[in-house]
Parts: C-alpha cells; sequence; structure tokens
C-alpha cells in the first residue's frame, strides 16, 4: 500500500504564491508519475501539472507560465509552486501518483486534497 500525504494549501491574495508538497511512503519499487489536479466546486477535477520518472511535464492550458511542477526521487516528493495566483486557482487540489509496488505491477494513488483558497 502507498500513502500521499500533501501540504501546503491555505488562503492567499490573488497574485500571491503557495507551494504544495506530496510525500509518498510504503511499499514502492518506482514512481513512473507523480502529478496534481483540482477540483473546484460544481466541476469536473482537472489536470494541474504531471512530471514524469524523468523530466518531462505537462501542464494544464490554465496555468502555464504560472505554476512550476518538480520532484525529488530520493523523497519521493513531488512539488507544486503557484505563483501569480487567480481567484479561479481555487480548489482542492489532489496529489496522483502511478507507483509500482513491484516490477510487474502498477497502481494510482490519490492524497486526501488540501484546499487553496485565492481572494480577490
Amino acid at each position: 500500500q502507498v500513502q500521499l500525504v500533501e501540504s501546503g494549501g491555505g488562503l492567499v491574495q490573488a497574485g500571491g504564491s503557495l507551494r504544495l508538497s506530496c510525500a509518498a511512503s510504503g511499499t514502492i519499487f518506482s514512481i513512473n508519475a507523480m502529478g496534481w489536479y483540482r477540483q473546484a466546486p460544481g466541476k469536473q477535477r482537472e489536470l494541474v501539472a504531471d512530471i514524469i520518472s524523468g523530466s518531462s511535464t505537462k501542464y494544464g492550458d490554465s496555468v502555464k507560465g504560472r505554476f512550476t511542477i518538480s520532484r525529488d526521487n530520493a523523497k519521493n516528493t513531488v512539488y507544486l509552486q503557484m505563483n501569480s495566483l487567480k481567484p479561479e486557482d481555487t480548489a482542492v487540489y489532489y496529489c496522483n501518483a502511478r507507483v509500482r509496488s513491484r516490477p510487474s505491477y502498477e497502481n494510482t494513488y490519490w492524497g486526501q486534497g488540501t484546499q487553496v483558497t485565492v481572494s480577490s
């Protein structure tokens, strides 16, 4: 089993910054990818950013140029630096990880979510 623990959410004014962290622990052989998704009230969950085991990244269109995803493989931790935050970034942010607990078995795990609120 794998656990994802998120931290770093909170309340910030528009134009401000926040940094989210997500640490994976448990039975981990390798982590193929880690990322962040978000879900605002009444909306579907959407991709914010994703980083695969090398350094290839993918961003949602609405956050390109403002958010940066990074990963510390030694710590099994992914970070999301969020700059120039806008009220429309307000959502619950969920960490996601595709983890191999053994060479032939991959599963997808989710964190519990952390609230990010951007005031205007």
